[in-house]
């Protein structure tokens, strides 16, 4: 492709997108993405902390009791809420679900704002310049979430590495 070709192509493509495609083929559908991981973090988390508890209460009782093999069942419900203990430091399912869900709600407030003129967007002259500020906000949600999410998991690599280290 020759170079006025590459001009053409990028000149057409740079500012093609109108709100209506942006808000569906991007804000809408990352919207929904985060929502699906949001609840699957959630619902992770939440049946984790669960076993995590109940093990934590039901191993006493179960050492304390005269029931046969209440030494293999204790061991098992151990080993079960140590791996849920260690798989939430190292995956923060917590978090991922924080994240994903205030990026998802963010997406669909700035959605809102811009359709109806309000927030940020009251001061703008022009659709166009309101419209290339809607899409740094919501770009700029998503850039945020991505560096959060590798943040967190690289930290949660590097915790491993030093405990192993030590």
């Amino acid at each position: 492709m020759s170079d006025i070709d590459k001009n053409t192509a990028s000149s057409e493509l740079f500012g093609s997108w109108k709100p209506a495609d942006y808000i569906e083929q991007r804000a809408k559908q990352y919207q929904t993405w985060y929502d699906k991981k949001a609840v699957s973090a959630k619902a992770t988390y939440l049946r984790m902390r669960t076993a995590i508890v109940l093990g934590g209460v039901v191993v006493p009782v179960i050492v304390n009791s005269a029931l046969p093999g209440k030494e293999i069942v204790a061991s098992i419900i151990s080993l079960v809420v140590a791996a849920c203990v260690a798989l939430e430091s190292v995956y923060h399912y917590r978090e991922q679900w924080k994240n994903y869900r205030s990026t998802e709600q963010f997406l669909g407030r700035e959605q809102v704002l811009f359709l109806t003129g309000e927030g940020g967007y009251k001061e703008f002259k022009s659709a166009q310049a309101a419209f290339i500020y809607f899409v740094e906000r919501c770009e700029g949600a998503i850039e945020v979430e991505n560096a959060s999410t590798l943040n967190v998991m690289t930290l949660a690599q590097q915790g491993g590495e030093a405990s192993k280290n030590s």
